[in-house]
């Protein structure tokens, strides 16, 4: 683990402290009393212990260091097998080093130091003995070098599991947190087309009757009264669905507190047309074999495709009258909004985003839209959502 500044309040937990002084201990102990089975091995003094403490006690920095503190465990290892002292636990200080260190991705420093132990202790054993303490020592057998050989490999494996273990935890910390963060864009890409739908509808109306009432204040203040009030229902509803968008935003774990709009609130979406003084025309029909009712996620977003449509004709289009075709099929819905143009070119404070919002929602679905000049002039909106695009939506979520 890489140093992250100067220790503050919970450095405590930062440091290794109680494995540090429980290997060090163990390693003391079970010297000590290795030592009364191996008379024939030099006797711990100050400086074997010394030794065990110092290969105990690096452990401390092993989170911090961990290449320096396996080599200095190898080291300090290697000068206690070199001074003829008891086997015991020693060797459990290079592998709490060697762990630390694989774990940190320090793999060949970690191969590199449990080899040179190995090799220093082949060494000891084979053809140094005769000048290292104890006196009257004796060759290492050499099937002793296999138990060694098997001690090394299974700390080097348990290391090389622990860092594939943590490498997985990672990726999977990794994904989930990508997860949560795609959630989240996606979340939030609803809400803005959401906020988006609800609010360029009304506030075009209000835009359109606010012109009407300047216009009529003087001359007409009967259509000019009929102008505030529409500017008040408008501006009303608006109210309403952004504070149901924002209830669902402060209570993400309850159910909606009023159901979201659909293909039945279209009488209600033109009668805020005629509001803006535009006239529409709806026709709607049922194929042989269409279900009887939609899901109503896709149920929403035909009606925020139509309302986004037919905002589009009320700030874009000099025509004052719109079509709307809804068709309920066997597998799919159909929606068309036409009107005859010509275009305005005004954008009565619209953001460009109405297009790319009804493309979202219909490719959320597995749905396709297309929207653009009629050869007879005029403009064009048509969506088709499939019946099934709620389900893998859901699913997907």
């Amino acid at each position: 683990m890489p140093y992250d500044g100067p220790p503050g309040p919970g450095w405590l937990v930062r440091w290794p402290w109680v494995s540090t002084l429980v290997v060090t201990g163990v390693m003391l102990a079970g010297s000590h009393f290795a030592a009364h089975g191996q008379p024939e091995r030099a006797p711990l003094d100050v400086f074997a212990r010394v030794l065990l403490l110092v290969a105990g006690g690096v452990l401390l920095w092993r989170r911090r260091h961990p290449v320096a503190v396996v080599w200095a465990t190898a080291v300090a290892v290697l000068l206690y097998l070199g001074g003829g002292y008891p086997y015991g636990p020693v060797f459990l200080a290079v592998a709490v080093g060697c762990f630390a260190a694989i774990a940190a991705g320090h793999r060949r420093a970690a191969w590199a130091a449990v080899g040179t132990v190995w090799v220093g202790h082949l060494l000891i054993g084979h053809w140094w003995w005769r000048y290292l303490p104890p006196a009257h020592d004796h060759a290492a057998p050499w099937a002793e070098e296999l138990g060694v050989a098997a001690w090394v490999l299974a700390v080097l494996a348990v290391s090389e599991l622990a860092l594939n273990r943590r490498q997985q935890w990672a990726r999977e910390r990794a994904e989930r947190a990508q997860a949560a963060r795609r959630r989240a864009d996606e979340e939030r890409l609803r809400i803005a087309r959401e906020l988006h739908d609800v609010l360029a509808h009304s506030i075009s109306v209000i835009n359109v009757q606010a012109g009407v009432g300047l216009a009529l204040l003087d001359s007409d203040r009967e259509q000019a009264r009929t102008a505030l009030t529409t500017i008040k229902a408008a501006s009303k509803e608006a109210l309403g669905e952004v504070r149901q968008v924002l209830d669902n935003l402060r209570t993400p774990g309850d159910a909606p507190r009023a159901p979201a709009p659909g293909l039945d609130r279209l009488p209600e979406l033109v009668e805020q047309a005629r509001g803006a003084g535009l006239t529409v025309e709806v026709d709607s029909a049922r194929e042989p074999g269409a279900p009887s009712a939609v899901p109503p996620g896709l149920d929403l977003a035909a009606f925020r495709i139509v309302q986004e449509a037919l905002t589009n004709v009320v700030r874009h289009s000099g025509s004052r009258r719109a079509r709307v075709r809804v068709r309920y099929g066997p597998g799919e819905v159909r929606l068309r909004v036409d009107d005859d143009g010509p275009a305005t070119g005004q954008e009565a404070g619209g953001s460009g985003n109405g297009l790319a919002g009804m493309r979202e929602r219909a490719a959320a679905l597995g749905g396709t839209i297309e929207a653009g000049p009629r050869a007879d002039g005029g403009f064009r909106v048509s969506a088709a959502l499939p019946l099934d695009g709620s389900r893998q939506l859901r699913e997907d979520r």
